[in-house]
């Protein structure tokens, strides 16, 4: 190329086509323990290592918190409150361009109870 000549600009059309090309399997885990979904996720992370995928993750999303004030007394007693709340972990985790052996393993993968996962292809 000469001083002349200009490289040829990348169209938005053609920046989408390249990103196209990309495929991942986000998925989506949450647990009231989180060291329970901690174990959870690196069983995940392991099925999709032992298949030489490329991961993104584990990113730790905020913690879910829901908090509830009740009445101890049901008649006379109104002050006296109790307070409670729920805490609901969440962790995210990317896998670029997974192969279908990939993703038969991740579904037949046992998880322990109190574990909700969420899997989309994005």
């Amino acid at each position: 190329m000469t001083a002349t000549q200009t490289a040829p600009k990348k169209t938005a059309k053609a920046k989408k086509a390249v990103v196209a090309d990309v495929q991942k399997l986000r998925i989506r885990v949450r647990a009231y323990e989180s060291k329970v979904l901690d174990a959870s996720v690196k069983q995940i992370i392991d099925t999709a290592r032992r298949f030489e995928a490329v991961l993104l993750g584990p990113i730790p999303l905020p913690t879910e918190i829901k908090r509830y004030t009740v009445n101890r007394a049901s008649f006379v007693y109104k002050d006296a409150r109790g307070q409670f709340e729920m805490r609901v972990h969440k962790r995210l985790v990317d896998i670029v361009n997974p192969n279908a052996k990939l993703i038969e393993a991740l579904t037949n993968l046992s998880l322990p109870t109190g574990i909700d996962i969420d899997i989309k292809m994005v």
